[in-house]
């Protein structure tokens, strides 16, 4: 069964954590869902560097609906709308509740969860403009930061996006999959997905 993934967007996100995230997940075949948090509800927003980024339908209109994962790109103009859209709240909350995966890059764990104290416990990192508002005994200088117990994933801004598009599918299907979207796209040595395809999860 494919996995389904959800992608809010809005304006001011960062294009290439938005759009690294949609193709690399959709190579992967998974089924993913871009949802716009306009309040107006417009679908088109203008991305943090002016660029235009289209979304499939409305939070609202697959508020009930579940995912195996939600991943939210940065950008601080999205974070922030993300930051104070109730209704992408209470999901992410009961997201969380169900044990699922929550993924957030760049601007979003610090003005998201970190803002809200969703995750008060966990490991995590940002971009590095937002590491005070990340207690010192929880930040990771690393691009990318799983914590498994909280099921939280992070990452650190545009150059770590593809790193950690990669981490959801290894998390979902495994090293042995990861590899086998990883390999077509000629990802960079140190990206260290070259030996993925001779391990099994």
């Amino acid at each position: 069964m494919s996995k389904s993934i959800l992608i809010p967007i809005a304006a001011g996100s960062e294009e290439i954590e938005a759009i690294t995230l949609i193709d690399t997940l959709i190579r992967a075949q998974y089924k993913v869902t871009v949802a716009s948090v306009d309040p107006e509800g417009e679908l088109q927003v203008i991305g943090s560097r002016g660029i235009p980024l289209t979304a499939q339908c409305r939070l609202v209109d697959v508020a009930d609906d579940e995912f195996d994962v939600i991943a939210l790109p940065g950008g601080i103009g999205g974070a922030e709308t993300f930051r104070d859209s109730t209704l992408l709240l209470e999901m992410v909350k009961q997201h969380h509740y169900d044990g699922k995966l929550l993924a957030a890059i760049c601007a979003s764990p610090a003005l998201v969860f970190q803002h809200h104290q969703l995750f008060p416990n966990a490991l995590m990192t940002c971009h590095p403009a937002f590491r005070d508002t990340i207690s010192p005994s929880k930040w990771r200088d690393k691009r990318v930061t799983l914590d498994v117990n909280h099921k939280l994933l992070t990452s650190q801004g545009p150059g770590s996006a593809l790193e950690f598009a990669i981490e959801i599918i290894i998390y979902l299907s495994g090293k042995a999959f990861a590899w086998s979207v990883a390999a077509p796209m000629v990802t960079l040595p140190n990206l260290n997905y070259q030996d993925l395809g001779k391990s099994r999860v």
